[in-house]
């Protein structure tokens, strides 16, 4: 359910806008958005986790007070994000 370390270190350096930013939005967005893809998954097949469900509605509305946080500060940037993850909005 959880992404390994070496997928996060990926996902860090295609994200980040310097060699040491591992917390900018963008990071965090991205993070959360594998995480979510990889819970959604287990929970197709586990219809009764309840836990995990509530979980991954936690994680979604993190995702999303993020890419509002970042569409507030710059529209760019936030249109760059959502295509290159691929998110309906």
């Amino acid at each position: 359910m959880s992404i390994t370390p070496e997928r996060k270190q990926e996902l860090i350096k295609e994200y980040a806008k310097g060699t040491n930013d591992t917390g900018s939005p963008e990071v965090q967005v991205a993070i959360l958005t594998e995480r979510i893809k990889n819970l959604t998954e287990h929970l197709q097949s586990h219809d009764k986790d309840f836990h995990s469900r509530r979980g991954l509605l936690v994680m979604v509305g993190q995702r999303r007070r993020l890419l509002d946080y970042v569409k507030k500060k710059n529209v760019g940037r936030y249109q760059d994000i959502i295509t290159r993850l691929g998110l309906r909005r």
